[in-house]
């Protein structure tokens, strides 16, 4: 079935980038003749049917904004049954037939199950800084985000020469190191911890003596907030301090400044192309779908995959980095 009423929501943690993606959902739909209806504070907007007509003009002026219009929200009540029963009936009493949503895969999640009991189309487009989301290259908001880190690591090296200090500086990074290694080839860190490839602490102190070895009178170790190289970002100051007391040891936390900011213009171009892909694939009638980018090619992905798969670090880049740091 063709749709006819398209709602547009983003879900979940913001990233740079998903309003541009609003944008060109809003703006497909009106250049299609599709109305168009945006849905606010994700699911639990859709629970209480917080519901707004979109139009072209809707969407004036945010492209360069960071952060999502639309509002983000968790919510536990959409984990129920009954809570999507009532977020079923808010859709079908305003007329909307499909949606996109934008977010990562929790909000995917939530999608696959809305779709399951309802046949309810649905297609996702894969917003997140840490680019975790199997099925495409990059996700919205990753490349900003290696931007933010980039230029606030380039500060700290700045005050880490002024005072021969050795900084370890935490990036976002749960479960994937994939802002941590481009971050850190970026900003020539001397090291980078990521989840994926355990460095130990006693390789990273001989690393470090290397470092100081062979003249460099200050350091940077970018720690992916996933790392389990010590207890915490601090736990690895304290060793560090303790094993290698020639080091005058800082710790900085970019935290949520990587999430914040005005999307980048890759940001904001693979935005716009997703968004025009997502809206057309919801009116050749299919579902169930992602969408990604792979070889700068616009591509789908059963959502299932993109929950389930997991996403490689690139181990070249992990040998660019050791080739690097010498």
């Amino acid at each position: 079935m063709e749709a006819k009423k398209i709602a547009v929501l983003t879900s979940g943690g913001d990233s740079p980038g998903m309003n541009a993606a609003i944008r060109s959902v809003v703006r497909t739909c009106a250049y299609l003749k599709v109305e168009c209806v945006a849905i606010y504070r994700g699911y639990q907007g859709m629970i209480e049917g917080d519901f707004k007509v979109m139009d072209a003009r809707s969407v004036n002026n945010i492209i360069n904004k960071g952060g999502t219009i639309l509002k983000s929200a968790r919510c536990d009540e959409f984990r129920t049954k009954a809570g999507r029963k009532k977020a079923y009936d808010q859709l079908i009493s305003e007329g909307i037939d499909a949606f996109v949503v934008i977010g990562g895969d929790g909000s995917f999640t939530g999608a696959i199950k809305f779709n399951e009991e309802f046949d309810f189309p649905v297609i996702g487009i894969p917003g997140t800084i840490d680019n975790d989301i199997f099925g495409t290259t990059f996700t919205l908001g990753f490349d900003t985000a290696l931007n933010t880190v980039v230029e606030a690591i380039d500060k700290i090296r700045d005050t880490a020469s002024s005072h021969n200090r050795l900084f370890f500086v935490e990036v976002m990074g749960r479960d994937v190191g994939h802002i941590a290694l481009n971050a850190g080839v970026g900003a020539g860190a001397e090291e980078i911890l990521i989840p994926e490839e355990s460095l130990g602490l006693e390789r990273l102190l001989e690393s470090l003596k290397r470092s100081k070895a062979s003249g460099k009178s200050s350091s940077i170790v970018i720690v992916a907030e996933g790392d389990k190289t010590g207890e915490s970002v601090f736990g690895l100051k304290d060793y560090i301090e303790k094993h290698l007391p020639i080091y005058d040891v800082r710790v900085s936390v970019l935290g949520h400044m990587q999430r914040g900011g005005a999307p980048s213009c890759y940001d904001r171009v693979l935005a716009s192309r997703m968004g025009v892909k997502a809206v057309e694939t919801l009116l050749e009638g299919k579902s169930n779908l992602m969408v990604g980018i792979r070889d700068n090619k616009i591509i789908l992905t059963p959502i299932v995959e993109a929950i389930k798969g997991h996403t490689k670090i690139d181990k070249e880049l992990i040998r660019v980095s050791d080739i690097m740091t010498v």
